[in-house]
């Protein structure tokens, strides 16, 4: 069985990853599994940047096919922020509170209609020897006055899904996997695998 590695220490995103990938045949190890503690320092000015450095770097050092993924909040808005700087918002801590809390006062006084937002997710698959599949995913919505839902993290609870009439913090795993960003992206993702198999 081929190994694939996630560039992440999130559990959560490693089991997503782990049900994609078992159907072509990838058995999915993530940084957790490394005896060796992996830092890449996400510099980039785009998700696909910081992305694509991820992977590319940890796929040279193990020699291991990997993927990896930049995601995080743009807003309308507040110009395009807080984007590529998402999870560190409101400092170098990554304190998800902290971050969406900025969001919202920098929002205070504009209305709803100005409010659109999205996730977006950008997954670079680097294998050795070959050319970086690039994808990106998607998911629109509106940010809210006020925090609601306890599911997800991050900005998950402002993230208002109009279709829906949900936060994506209150939507179920299954409702959000249908729906996220990351799974737009890997969508795509098995798409451009399927096709090249």
């Amino acid at each position: 069985m081929k190994e694939l590695l996630i560039a992440t220490k999130n559990k959560g995103k490693v089991r997503e990853f782990e049900v994609l990938f078992a159907q072509f045949g990838y058995q999915v190890k993530s940084l957790l599994d490394l005896d060796e503690s992996i830092d890449v320092e996400e510099n980039g000015v785009t998700f696909r940047e910081n992305a694509v450095k991820k992977a590319e770097t940890i796929a040279k050092i193990f020699n291991i096919p990997t993927l990896a993924d930049d995601s995080g909040l743009i807003v309308d808005a507040l110009d395009g922020r807080p984007g590529v700087f998402s999870a560190r918002y409101a400092g170098e801590g990554k304190d998800d509170n902290a971050n969406l809390e900025k969001v919202l006062e920098e929002l205070e006084d504009v209305s709803e209609s100005k409010r659109g937002a999205r996730f977006h997710c950008s997954l670079a698959l680097a294998i050795p020897g070959e050319e970086t599949i690039i994808v990106d995913g998607t998911c629109e919505g509106i940010i809210t006055k006020e925090p609601r839902g306890e599911e997800g993290f991050g900005y998950d609870p402002i993230m208002y899904i109009p279709s829906l009439g949900k936060t994506m913090a209150q939507l179920t795993k299954q409702e959000k996997n249908k729906i996220s960003h990351r799974a737009n992206a890997l969508n795509k993702l098995q798409e451009r695998l399927a096709s090249s198999v």
